[in-house]
């Protein structure tokens, strides 16, 4: 399997596994107990390796989300500290990673594999990436894992921004046309959801096909931008990875 094809084959269950703990009962948790709100407890806890910075660098590093609602929900969480924030997102991440991968062996062989693609992995364009790539990493397997497929996660994400600007869209073009594969491009049977979801105000217009089109190369883009950290894996490893991020995937997501 060659490094693009494994990004392709691997990049759901990354997504899924890497932000799996971002609605998990772990971090509701941290929302009650510090009197955050969800959205709140999001920006400060994973934009926090930025560290106390104008709302505005936070804005650029979350393109997905207005503006405005960034602005707002940064500067709302500020009695929390931006690295103790990160510590405790983090914290929430490794605590969700070890309920929900007990009993998945190749943990510790995940992870290894998970570290050497990141930490061969350039910086350029991701800083949430290097934020995170930066902290202290968890000793428990599990905690691991999980820690690094959110590492893992930021760097798409990286990726995928400057696709989807190098392609024309803007990110609530972006978040209504949805990925090509989910078909979801009519915003009332589709993606409408997750604008709202995001906070996008409403109305939205039906995506043009010129959208459409431009959606799906910056997905095609993405692809190739996050191919190269792979190379750092031989065939047969990144045959392995794809295997056990299938099954990293089928033990957290069925409990």
């Amino acid at each position: 399997m060659d490094p693009r094809g494994t990004v392709v084959a691997t990049k759901a269950a990354i997504w899924a596994l890497g932000g799996g703990f971002m609605m998990s009962r772990e971090v509701k948790g941290l929302c009650e107990r510090l009197g955050l709100s969800s959205r709140e407890m999001y920006f400060r806890g994973r934009c926090g390796v930025l560290g106390e910075v104008h709302a505005d660098v936070v804005v650029a590093a979350s393109i997905f989300f207005p503006a405005d609602r960034v602005r707002e929900w940064w500067e709302g969480g500020r009695k929390l500290a931006a690295d103790e924030a990160a510590d405790l997102y983090a914290s929430a991440c490794h605590a969700w990673g070890r309920r929900r991968l007990a009993g998945f062996e190749g943990a510790r062989r995940l992870a290894e594999l998970l570290a050497a693609i990141a930490d061969g992995s350039d910086v350029f364009c991701a800083p949430l990436f290097a934020g995170w790539r930066a902290m202290s990493r968890p000793t428990g397997e599990a905690e691991l894992a999980a820690h690094l497929l959110h590492v893992l996660r930021e760097h798409r994400g990286a990726q995928h921004t400057t696709a989807i600007v190098a392609c024309g869209l803007s990110p609530l073009e972006a978040t209504l046309v949805g990925a090509p594969e989910a078909g979801a491009w009519d915003p009332q049977t589709g993606n409408a959801s997750v604008a709202r979801f995001l906070e996008w105000p409403e109305p939205y217009g039906t995506p043009s096909p010129e959208a459409v089109e431009r959606r799906a190369r910056a997905e095609e883009i993405t692809d190739d931008l996050v191919a190269p950290a792979f190379g750092v894996l031989d065939d047969a490893e990144r045959a392995e990875l794809a295997d056990l991020l299938a099954e990293a995937a089928a033990t957290a997501f069925a409990r």
